[in-house]
């Protein structure tokens, strides 16, 4: 009898990390669409409200031929990104090539106000900036 419990004790422990994962999986299935459009110097919406703890599928579109990228150091460096779109963003910016799209799904974790820019040449000179928000 002992060898069964150690046997249903081991089954139970096994199935822990699963829980975790199942959970973890859930958050980025339903997480809220938000598209943010990117054109000639500037983006759309340039100030973006985020919900604190809330996972978000972040859809990059460049409707401009020219690149440009989506830089927030500070945001993303407190969000939690989704393990597969963490090599999307290289030193707090998203790259997305003209007439491109990028997705980022990430949730935003720490309340607070962080700086959007294009850091391309000029690009945030002539207004594209903006603002994350996150309540």
């Amino acid at each position: 009898m002992p060898h069964l419990q150690s046997l249903a004790a081991l089954i139970a422990l096994t199935a822990l990390p699963l829980t975790g994962a199942g959970q973890e999986t859930d958050a980025w299935t339903d997480a809220r669409p938000l598209t943010l459009q990117m054109s000639s110097f500037k983006f759309e919406p340039s100030d973006i409200l985020l919900d604190h703890g809330v996972a978000y599928d972040l859809h990059f579109v460049n409707a401009s031929s020219g690149g440009h990228d989506f830089t927030a150091k500070a945001f993303f460096a407190e969000a939690r990104i989704r393990p597969n779109d963490q090599a999307k963003i290289r030193d707090g910016r998203v790259e997305v090539g003209g007439g491109e799209s990028v997705d980022v799904h990430l949730i935003a974790s720490t309340p607070g106000s962080y700086k959007v820019r294009c850091t391309h040449f000029m690009h945030g000179a002539l207004g594209m900036t903006g603002q994350i928000v996150v309540r």
